[in-house]
Parts: structure tokens; sequence; C-alpha cells
């Protein structure tokens, strides 16, 4: 069974290729797979809004979505911006401070203020 990249804007698994592209059937993004030889061998990921604006350290953001809380009652609100994030590892790319606290969020639940 044929290994293929995650998608590089939903960090997805779920890819396939059809001819000379990737395609990702979660967010529809299509993408050569030269393009991706040439990616591979670069050091950092990196991290794309929902937009596709590359994301950096110290940068703003605003949820483009609500967000429940895992184990708690609180609900992250659409349009609530975010200063000064922190880019880390992992599935959740953002790492930031609100108002209600600290958390850790996916990159595609924003955009760049």
């Amino acid at each position: 069974m044929p290994s293929f990249p995650l998608c590089p804007q939903c960090a997805a698994e779920n890819v396939y290729s059809d001819g000379t592209l990737y395609i990702c059937p979660d967010c529809g993004h299509e993408w050569s797979m030269e393009a991706a030889s040439r990616d591979d061998g670069g050091g950092d990921a990196v991290v794309r809004d929902a937009n596709g604006s590359v994301l950096a350290d110290g940068d703003a953001v605003v949820l483009i979505k609500d967000l429940k809380v895992k184990g708690s009652s609180t609900t992250l609100k659409v349009g609530t911006k975010i200063k000064k994030i922190r880019l880390v590892g992992g599935d959740h790319e953002v790492d930031c401070k609100t108002e209600t606290g600290s958390f850790m969020l996916k990159a595609c639940y924003l955009r760049k203020a």
C-alpha cells in the first residue's frame, strides 16, 4: 500500500492520488506530486490558516467558527481575536491565551487578522 503525504491545508491523512495530483477529499485541496516531493526535503512545516495565509509566532488571528472546549461548558465564539500566537508541533498547531484560558487550536479554524 503506497504512503501518501498529509494534506498541507488541513493535515488530514485521507489523501489519494489522481494522475499527477494528490487530492484531499476532506477539504478538497489539490496539489501536484512534484510540489510535494520538493516540500519533503525542507525542514519545518509551514502552518497556514483557513484562507491559506502563512502563520508565524506572534501573529494575531480571529476564530472563524464557534469551538466548544472539550471537558468544559465554555465555548470560544466566532470572531474572537487572539493575539500573540505561538506555533507548536502536532495536530493542534497553535498555542494561545484568551480571556477564558490557554488553548491549543487547529489552524484550520483561524484566519490571520
